[in-house]
């Protein structure tokens, strides 16, 4: 069965055009739901010479390249652009090395012809420690501006991504190469299939799912995920905007992608990742009797997720400590005291 047939049945992620700063900040981001904003990036410069070649678009990169190694990742054509796993679990399908852009373009250009190409992508490349020329020729306004961004260039072939989630929001925008985001609500990480949990590919948990040809019979729930996916079909110059968390899997579906993201964060500047408490969780929590589980869930669901209301009413403000609003001396001294505990 064809990948499409496969998922013909999918919802398709809602298209808005003409989105500007306002239009995202009052009727896109509160749906807090996947959403395609239709020729985003069409104007830029990367995109211009995207449409010339992909020969242009490699020496406009190289323009604005600072010439700082940058991490790839290689895998053999078997692999068919899918990174992921050993058969045994203890490394990985591909190789990852540190390597110079134009080796990477290169590689890309020269096997973009190739019938079964190795699997080549240029991983997250800091814009600021790599690109940094680029920042003003690749302008996004839509981000709050007291929001501190993270830029990202992804370049590769028909390459895949495993389904995974992240913690930042994220508006990706598409140079070149058509792109294909498969898009599931955090819940369905149930059916998805999700692990190892702390040996990872980039350093998040992906689904072990072929997205191509899924093994029901070894994943048999992945049919219950797909009955909530939605595809995201991207076309050069378009941005999907992925809320935080939500679970994507994505691969370039042209001989020659490239791709530029934008990551942030509302939340208060000491927040952590919330992944580093599940894995703390699971360090002191998991193996305790069911009956002491229970007790801590009560707990985190009152202190933690508020399911009763603000539990420390009945303590004045300026003593509620982490709880409250804390001051910069007390979020050290708790963190320093976590630090100390991991330790023992």
């Amino acid at each position: 069965m064809s990948t499409d047939r496969l998922w013909a049945s999918a919802k398709r992620t809602p298209v808005f055009e003409h989105v500007d700063a306002a239009r995202f900040r009052d009727e896109i981001a509160p749906r807090n739901r996947p959403a395609i904003l239709k020729g985003l990036a069409k104007r830029w410069p990367a995109a211009a010479k995207a449409r010339e070649s992909n020969a242009a678009l490699a020496d406009y990169f190289m323009s604005v390249s600072n010439g700082a190694p940058v991490e790839g990742y290689y895998g053999p054509p078997e692999i068919k652009g899918r990174f992921g796993f050993s058969a045994d679990f203890k490394g990985f399908n591909f190789e990852k090395r540190a390597t110079s852009l134009r080796e990477l373009l290169d590689a890309l250009l020269h096997h973009a012809g190739d019938a079964s190409p190795p699997a080549i992508q240029g991983a997250s490349l800091n814009i600021v420690k790599h690109m940094p020329a680029l920042i003003e020729q690749a302008p996004l306004d839509l981000i709050a501006p007291q929001f501190d961004r993270l830029i990202s260039v992804w370049v590769g072939n028909r390459v895949r991504t495993a389904a995974h989630w992240d913690l930042p929001q994220n508006i990706a925008c598409v140079v070149a190469g058509r792109r294909r985001y498969t898009l599931f609500p955090l819940h369905q990480a149930k059916n998805l299939y999700i692990g190892p949990l702390d040996f990872t590919l980039a350093g998040r948990p992906t689904s072990l799912v072929d997205f191509h040809e899924p093994d029901f019979e070894k994943f048999p729930k992945f049919r219950d995920a797909m009955q909530h996916a939605e595809i995201a079909d991207l076309e050069p110059g378009d941005a999907v905007y992925l809320p935080s968390v939500w679970i994507h899997h994505v691969e370039t579906l042209d001989p020659f992608g490239a791709m530029v993201n934008f990551w942030w964060r509302e939340a208060p500047e000491h927040m952590l990742s919330p992944y580093m408490t599940m894995l703390h969780a699971i360090l002191t929590l998991k193996d305790l009797p069911a009956h002491e589980r229970e007790a801590w869930r009560s707990l985190f669901d009152l202190y933690v997720f508020q399911t009763e209301g603000p539990p420390m009413e009945h303590v004045p403000a300026h003593a509620r400590g982490v709880w409250g609003s804390a001051t910069p001396q007390q979020l050290r001294e708790l963190k320093a005291y976590l630090t100390k505990t991991l330790s023992w």
